[in-house]
């Protein structure tokens, strides 16, 4: 779990380390200082309402606990274990078997399942899935997601400025890079390539928060295979009936909902499932949820 953590504040890192490079190069101090800031104003909201917004869009309704007592005692016996108190329950209207969390915080956080899920995983199974995205909120993924969009915007802000900068004739502050090809090549390869670079980055952290919830949730449940029994299902009935849900959620959900395509690994939100299987059966044979 530690080079879980590990790979996370390298590549956060690394996608600063490349907004830094990019700033300099296109706009100096004060072009970065502009950048970050019109990224930080256009994630705040995102982040202050995450709870909100993605209960919303997933069309998710809350769920008394007189409607689901099992499903309430799962998550209020989960999150005491975890050390959390207990999320918000909502149930999303859809037969296709998922689940997700969110919230900035554990106050303020919600776990979120589809009825379909209710319906197809057994009970150790659901614990499973419960485990992992109370791993979520117990990791702060959120915020860690919303950091890492900052940062991502940022460059993204930085190269939208660098293409006006060529446009008029000047790039960067140092006057002698004006009409040097070599310098207005290097100029072009750096915004056309680091908006890619800082989205692989950023789609790598998504993956390897993935890895740390299955770790994190096999060792509340203490259970890995229930958990990884769990993915196997999700991922054979999301491949058979997606759900409707807007690309840029798809990435809180704990198995990709959009699509049963296979999608190239280094553009995926998800890890593999066969890998994320792999190694939640390596921790149970080697005991290390304990």
């Amino acid at each position: 779990m530690l080079g879980n953590t590990l790979k996370t504040f390298v590549l956060l890192a690394a996608l600063t380390v490349l907004f830094i490079i990019l700033g300099d190069l296109i706009g100096g101090r004060s072009g970065a200082t502009v950048a970050l800031f019109m990224a930080l104003f256009m994630n705040f909201f995102a982040y202050w309402f995450s709870d909100k917004l993605a209960l919303a869009m997933s069309g998710a309704q809350p769920v008394a606990e007189h409607e689901d007592p099992e499903l309430h005692a799962l998550v209020a016996d989960l999150a005491r274990k975890a050390g959390l108190p207990k999320p918000r329950v909502y149930i999303i209207p859809s037969e296709t078997p998922n689940a997700f969390a969110t919230g900035r915080n554990p106050q303020n956080a919600a776990v979120a399942v589809t009825a379909g899920i209710r319906r197809l995983l057994t009970r150790d199974e659901l614990e499973g899935v419960l485990a992992h995205e109370l791993a979520h909120i117990k990791n702060r993924d959120i915020l860690i997601s919303s950091i890492a969009a900052v940062i991502a915007g940022a460059i993204s802000y930085l190269a939208y400025m660098g293409q006006w900068a060529l446009f008029w004739g000047g790039f960067g502050n140092d006057d002698d890079r004006d009409g040097n090809p070599l310098a207005l090549v290097f100029a072009l390869l750096a915004i056309i390539l680091a908006p890619i670079a800082a989205s692989l980055i950023q789609l790598a952290i998504s993956r390897n928060r993935e890895y740390l919830a299955d770790a994190t949730g096999a060792r509340i449940c203490r259970c890995p295979l229930s958990l990884a029994r769990a993915l196997e299902k999700l991922e054979a009935w999301n491949r058979q009936l997606p759900m409707q849900v807007n690309p840029a959620q798809a990435q809180m959900f704990i198995v990709n909902p959009l699509s049963g395509e296979t999608l190239m690994r280094l553009f995926s939100t998800h890890p593999p499932i066969e890998d994320r299987i792999a190694k939640l059966q390596e921790m149970a044979l080697r005991g290390e949820y304990y």
